[in-house]
């Protein structure tokens, strides 16, 4: 059984090389080697952010974007977007 990885990204602005070298070649390396999930903290960059709610939107579709062109394989890496998950569970609990 392969070992989890759970790692993410703000959206509050796009992606750069800082980023590149910082973390995400390193994502697309260990994606071979773990069960990575990948989030777009996207209500975590609200909290400061809140004043404009689109920019996030918007970046939220430039960092995904960005993970695909780095080579993030979506076969083997999970992506989640942060706010649409907590939605889904919020829908499930209600259900149950």
């Amino acid at each position: 059984m392969k070992k989890r990885i759970l790692t993410g990204d703000r959206p509050t602005v796009k992606l750069h090389l800082g980023h590149y070298i910082g973390s995400l070649q390193n994502r697309v390396k260990l994606q071979h080697e773990f069960e990575q999930y990948v989030m777009i903290a996207d209500v975590q960059a609200l909290t400061d952010n809140f004043e404009d709610p689109g920019k996030i939107t918007e970046n939220v579709f430039e960092v995904a974007k960005d993970y695909l062109s780095v080579g993030t394989d979506p076969e083997i890496t999970t992506i989640l977007i942060q706010e649409i998950s907590l939605w889904i569970m919020q829908k499930f609990q209600k259900i149950q």
